[in-house]
């Protein structure tokens, strides 16, 4: 249980309190409620730049690592098509350096024009490294256009096309910064050796005083219905084929969601799932394959990927695939089947809850989406799905035309 007060400012960051009294170290996360899904078509990548960028200097700091080293604290931070979200950790009794050192770039970044090249350098060198020129890199970047025609999930974090980054001016990322680095698109969670009323303070002093800035309203293009199957053939210098198969299914704005993760991990989540104990330890067919589903907050995918041995054809595998799909939609799940996967999935979130960072990255995410309480209550979703229910979700998503498969072949 994730124990938690929360206030909101004048200028409408909203601040949650988590206590806990048995660590001398301190959190301090911040959310800011936009991700890759909030940026324009012929502009993309910008927020992953900025992820960077925020690291590059703001408006009385010019150096932003330095400080927090010198008190003990560590930083790092994330996006994701649906957030994007940075976060420190410091001793209790230098809290306030946090708080200082976060206003500060909320309030304004420096704006300098090298910061901008050096950054931009730093993502196109990733662009290349991750997505060009590692083996299946470039997965994601054909197979979301493929399972999106609509909605921006149809880009990856990184953006769809490096010239975007390249491109990017200090106007640019100015527009950008002023648009969503708002107190009123923002959730700050603090969480350790803290007390609401030293917290209130805090925010007192280093947050209220930042304008709040034009409300940010998202408005975002609904993904139409898929009802038609779609595919895509590539080949390119990797060792194995690879086949990967997605669905579109409930985002976590749903109570649904919970119901489409479990399908996922019944098919693929560990060795003993039915895709890899069928496909990988029986019939020897795949080298490896797992299932899982993207996790994003409007409708997101299931994804089935796996790379076949030598000799295997891609045809082979997927038709291997579809009978395991067809056999859970057309068969309830045994209990015992159920009863280990929900077990699986409840000490996952035991363990998450171990550390202080995660209880306040999972607070903070579930605020965003105006559900704090659901940080709580993901068990009893879990434990309610039922063979009927997960028969039901399986009917509904895993359909051939709500499918998008591409065989990743590799050069002979």
């Amino acid at each position: 249980m994730i124990h938690y007060q929360h206030f909101t400012l004048d200028n409408g960051l909203q601040v949650y309190v988590h206590e806990d009294h048995t660590t001398p170290i301190a959190a301090l996360n911040i959310l800011y409620n936009v991700g890759s899904r909030d940026e324009d078509e012929n502009k993309t990548g910008f927020a992953h730049l900025f992820e960077h960028l925020m690291f590059g200097g703001s408006r009385h700091i010019p150096v932003y690592d330095e400080p927090l080293q010198r008190v003990g604290g560590e930083n790092n931070a994330f996006t994701s098509p649906d957030i994007t979200n940075y976060y420190i950790t410091l001793p209790a009794v230098n809290l306030e350096t946090a708080f200082w050192l976060e206003s500060d770039r909320m309030l304004s970044l420096s704006f300098d024009p090298q910061v901008l090249e050096v950054q931009r350098k730093v993502v196109i060198e990733e662009f290349k490294q991750r997505y060009l020129n590692q083996p299946y890199g470039d997965v994601w970047l054909k197979l979301r256009p493929l399972a999106y025609k609509v909605h921006p999930y149809r880009w990856a974090t990184i953006g769809k096309d490096i010239n975007h980054i390249e491109r990017a001016t200090l106007d640019d990322v100015k527009d950008f910064f002023y648009k969503y680095y708002l107190p009123t698109n923002a959730v700050m969670v603090v969480a350790g050796p803290v007390t609401v009323e030293q917290v209130k303070s805090l925010c007192k002093k280093w947050f209220e005083p930042i304008p709040a800035g034009k409300p940010y309203i998202r408005q975002l293009p609904a993904e139409p219905l898929q009802q038609e199957a779609r595919y895509l053939e590539v080949e390119a210098n990797v060792p194995l084929d690879g086949i990967y198969k997605v669905f579109h299914t409930p985002g976590k704005n749903s109570d649904a969601y919970y119901t489409a993760d479990l399908l996922s991990d019944i098919l693929g989540r560990s060795k003993s799932s039915r895709l890899y104990d069928t496909l990988v330890k029986e019939a020897k067919l795949f080298n490896s394959i797992n299932a899982y589903i993207s996790g994003s907050v409007e409708p997101g995918l299931l994804v089935i990927q796996g790379h076949l041995n030598q000799g295997v054809s891609i045809e082979k595998g997927e038709a291997e695939i579809n009978a395991i799909l067809q056999q859970i939609v057309e068969e309830k799940v045994p209990e015992l089947e159920l009863e280990k996967v929900k077990n699986q999935a409840e000490s996952t979130i035991v363990f998450s809850e171990i550390e202080l960072l995660n209880r306040a990255m999972n607070l903070a995410f579930y605020a965003s989406l105006g559900k704090p309480e659901q940080v709580n209550q993901e068990s009893e979703y879990i434990q309610a799905i039922t063979p009927e229910s997960l028969q039901t979700m399986a009917r509904e998503v895993l359909r051939k035309d709500n499918s998008s498969t591409m065989y990743y072949r590799a050069k002979m």
